[in-house]
């Protein structure tokens, strides 16, 4: 029988203190009270002054209040019942259901030894065509989404979580408000998806602690799946609820405060959760996709601009589209040669032209006169925007490819692309040829001027 403390030295927000021996970091205690009993972790060590994070917070918890440390840190169920089921930020069910006790493994251990990854290989369909023709998915990924509020960041997840080729989806919500979890519920349910996810969620009422450890709880879990073989996509919304829930928790912890009030470990905080991301050998594989939105829409605040550093890439979403323009995946380049020959040469080819489009639409409301060529560009970029941007687009990436040749072929010619004689020959459409074909000078995509 561990020993029991019934004196509270201090108590600040949910964080309790207390004089303990022979306490580890990060071991559990249970704090019980005329409130009744709620779990708490050791987060600070000083000598012998214990500081515990409760759980539930502090509210009714005196300094009367009785401590057993528990001896092990915080750990998790895991079985494969847990597929289907809705639990708590702290692994309690949500959904009514009974509680799992099979299986307790450890949660916000260290990450996977490098020995035991394996390079990234393996694409991951989403049929989100700015998704898997220009900044592929692939295994093992770690990539955010930045936005702001009020975009449909959770409407992207859920559709990626309904179509994503995986094996088992785990959704973690942070500081949902309680019309977004009912949302990700209702609609994994309708379209038959709960059967593969496991969704653990912390609204806004709950308290800060839980929020922290969403992330651990649904890693943990990926990555005892992924040793068992199994293909693992962890959607995580929102990281910036994330930081903020550490900077809440320093601020209580009277910790000297880095750029914009956030702790100083920040970064580490982060990289120690998107570093789970991992390809096994022998096994499966654990991808991260996050949302973290930016307050005031600013790239360079600490909290997107320390995940750049960590992950690889970012997707921008921005007036209900991922913008070509900043969205970067950087391990595209492993999987773009193993879907069609045709897959990197569009990709890019694209892009450039929109961005030419983008360029006319600013001569255009800057009053300058429009050539024949600017005129196929502001058509172009209408078109791709319309059948490719909007993210009501669903279609698989070979159906998304067709449909880039038959933009190029709406609006262009043959010649005016760019594109390699070979490839034009296998995928152009047949029978179909840009406006005023073979009528007139040949424009040059590169200089915008006629060839002579």
């Amino acid at each position: 029988m561990r020993k029991v403390y019934h004196r509270i030295d201090q108590i600040s927000g949910s964080v309790i203190i207390l004089q303990a021996e022979g306490v580890t970091y990060g071991e559990l205690a249970r704090v019980t009270s005329t409130r009744g009993t709620s779990l708490a972790q050791v987060i600070k060590l000083e000598g012998g002054r214990v500081s515990l994070q409760v759980f539930a917070g502090s509210r009714g918890v005196s300094t009367d209040a009785r401590v057993q440390f528990l001896g092990r840190p915080m750990q998790t169920a895991y079985s494969e019942f847990l597929l289907g089921r809705i639990f708590t930020g702290a692994g309690n069910p949500r959904d009514n259901g009974p509680e799992i006790l099979e299986t307790a493994i450890p949660i916000g251990g260290p990450t996977v030894n490098p020995m035991k990854r394996i390079i990234p290989r393996k694409m991951i369909r989403t049929g989100v065509p700015m998704i898997d023709v220009f900044n592929t998915l692939v295994e093992s990924q770690k990539i955010p989404i930045f936005s702001v509020p009020g975009e449909p960041y959770n409407q992207l997840l859920s559709r990626i979580a309904l179509q994503a080729e995986v094996e088992v989806i785990i959704l973690g919500g942070l500081g949902l408000k309680h019309d977004d979890y009912l949302f990700f519920r209702d609609i994994l349910e309708e379209k038959g998806a709960m059967s593969r996810s496991i969704f653990y969620v912390h609204t806004a009422e709950d308290p800060t602690v839980e929020c922290l450890l969403v992330p651990d709880l649904c890693l943990a879990v990926a990555e005892r799946f992924a040793l068992d073989g199994k293909r693992v996509l962890v959607l995580l919304t929102d990281m910036a609820n994330f930081a903020d829930a550490l900077k809440e928790i320093s601020i209580t912890m009277e910790q000297i405060p880095s750029y914009r009030g956030y702790p100083g470990d920040l970064y580490s905080q982060m990289a120690s959760r998107y570093e789970k991301a991992v390809d096994f050998d022998e096994a499966g594989s654990i991808t991260i996709l996050s949302v973290t939105t930016m307050p005031g829409d600013d790239v360079t605040h600490p909290i997107p601009d320390n995940t750049g550093y960590i992950t690889e890439g970012q997707l921008y979403l921005r007036d209900g589209r991922i913008e070509p323009f900043g969205s970067l995946s950087r391990l595209k380049q492993k999987v773009n040669d193993q879907t069609r020959d045709d897959h990197r040469i569009i990709m890019n080819t694209m892009i450039q032209l929109y961005a030419s489009s983008r360029e006319a639409v600013e001569k255009q409301d800057m009053g300058f006169q429009l050539s024949d060529w600017d005129q196929k560009l502001l058509r172009y970029g209408d078109m791709f925007e319309d059948r490719m941007m909007d993210l009501k687009v669903n279609i698989p990436l070979e159906q998304a490819l067709d449909r880039c040749w038959a933009i190029l072929a709406d609006c262009f010619r043959q010649e005016e692309t760019g594109l390699p004689s070979d490839l034009i020959e296998a995928y152009w459409p047949a029978g179909e040829e840009g406006e005023d074909s073979g009528q007139g000078s040949v424009v040059s995509p590169a200089s915008g001027r006629p060839d002579i």
